[in-house]
């Protein structure tokens, strides 16, 4: 899909705040209620919106725990892969998923509540898939930047 200056800057105030009201949009971009309604819901019918959503305080939710974890595969078992990518986006646990190059064949970003919750996450789940040889954890100590706005 081809963006013009007025579609970037739509698509970068819904990042800002998508429940900006229509009008209110409209006027920031100067345009008709009618014709943003139009193109936001063109944007939505293309998959250029994926979803609306509120971004939730991990910390104040009480999960405390945030990992990094480098998957390596034991061999590329399209069987053992499958089941493997199945169960990663069936768990609440794994917020994301990536498929890499490099040492790891996955890289995880995991939320839980504490170490305990994180290590039956290790051995009650990730080390029983028959696709995975290790994991390597790195604990995220803080965040400097976590960021979900696409630079437009």
């Amino acid at each position: 899909m081809d963006l013009d200056a007025r579609d970037r800057h739509i698509l970068r105030l819904l990042q800002i705040d998508c429940r900006v009201p229509n009008a209110e949009l409209a006027e920031k971009v100067g345009m008709s209620a009618s014709a943003c309604w139009r193109r936001v819901r063109a944007f939505e019918d293309a998959g250029l919106i994926e979803r609306y959503r509120a971004d939730i305080s991990a910390a104040k939710a009480g999960f405390g725990f945030q990992a990094i974890v480098h998957v390596h595969l034991t061999r590329h078992n399209p069987e053992h892969l499958n089941d493997f990518i199945k169960a990663i986006t069936h768990r609440a646990e794994v917020l994301d998923c990536f498929a890499t190059t490099g040492q790891a064949d996955y890289h995880l970003r995991v939320l839980c509540k504490d170490i305990g919750e994180y290590n039956r996450f290790l051995e009650e789940f990730l080390f029983r898939l028959p696709a995975v040889e290790s994991a390597q954890t790195n604990v995220v100590l803080r965040d400097i930047k976590r960021s979900a706005v696409v630079p437009l």
